[in-house]
């Protein structure tokens, strides 16, 4: 697969800490999904578990995608 680059300013480098920084993420999305089910009326027990389901897949995903890179990748 051919992958698009753009070069950029110094400041645009990868991050040092890059699962903890998908983590965050994941968790801040986490977080709306039990905000939204609140606010729609939806059941706060539905909403933890789907929630902590999505947070689990995500980051292990991220886990196993960032196991993959090439060391050429981790260089860039």
């Amino acid at each position: 697969m051919r992958r698009i680059h753009w070069p950029g300013p110094e400041e645009a480098r990868r991050s040092k800490r890059p699962y903890r920084d998908a983590a965050l993420v994941y968790a801040g999305l986490a977080a709306l999904i039990v905000v939204g089910a609140l606010v729609t009326g939806g059941s706060l027990v539905r909403a933890l578990i789907t929630a902590a389901l999505f947070y689990v897949v995500a980051t292990t995903w991220t886990w196993v995608h960032l196991r993959r890179r090439t060391p050429k990748e981790e260089a860039e």
